[in-house]
């Protein structure tokens, strides 16, 4: 595979609002790296907060104060993160490019687009929720350049999570979606509970080998 087939397995676009303040993030080779959080709205009006991890060098005398608007193209990544605790697995925007948005200029594009394509490396999980919605739990592992490669949860519905149910490990599989951001409890303790925040691609298309299946693009509400 070339690189520039690796460069197009993983597309991410999303335009929203910076929340918070710009966090270093670490250095490699001497460049630094940042981090913050974007807020972008869905449809129904909810909110996902999704990391972005960017270069100082393309957010050189670039304003990302808390609130500005900005649109960011790159790829869903995901690292592990080793300590004392154990092993996280943590998903982030890598940003390729940064602008700040122009509100003058119209534009239709999809605040929340996202392109994979990669391999099954889990067997699908297929549940119901207690009203009956059906779900299938995807982990898609997506090569990425120097012989590394990113493990992205996927969630299907409806359709096409019956479709993805019977697929096996290993199935070379295309999904567009958008990224999504989801709360939830863990019990750390007996007395403690903590809330936690995961990432997931909520899916409205997928491909597997030639068959296309389109879907709706169900909201988490």
């Amino acid at each position: 595979m070339t690189m520039d087939n690796i460069s197009v397995n993983n597309d991410a676009r999303l335009t929203g609002e910076v929340v918070g303040d710009l966090g270093f993030s670490h250095e490699i080779y001497g460049e630094a790296f940042y981090s913050f959080t974007l807020k972008v709205m869905r449809l129904s009006d909810i909110c996902d907060y999704i990391n972005i991890t960017v270069s100082e060098r393309l957010i050189q005398n670039m304003d990302l104060s808390d609130g500005k608007t900005v649109t960011v193209s790159g790829q869903f990544r995901s690292y592990n993160n080793y300590s004392e605790t154990g092993n996280k697995l943590i998903l982030t925007v890598f940003a390729r490019d940064i602008i700040l948005y122009d509100e003058s200029c119209e534009s239709d594009e999809n605040p929340n687009y996202i392109f994979l394509n990669g391999f099954l490396c889990k067997s699908p999980v297929y549940r119901t929720t207690p009203f009956g919605r059906e779900i299938t739990d995807l982990l898609i592992a997506v090569n990425r350049a120097y012989n590394k490669s990113d493990y992205i949860p996927c969630i299907a519905w409806g359709r096409n999570a019956r479709y993805s149910s019977s697929l096996s490990v290993g199935d070379n599989i295309k999904i567009w979606g958008r990224i999504q951001s989801r709360e939830y409890q863990k019990r750390i303790s007996e007395d403690e509970i903590v809330t936690k925040t995961a990432y997931e691609i909520s899916v409205s298309k997928m491909e597997v080998n030639s068959g296309v299946l389109d879907g709706v693009d169900e909201e988490i509400v």
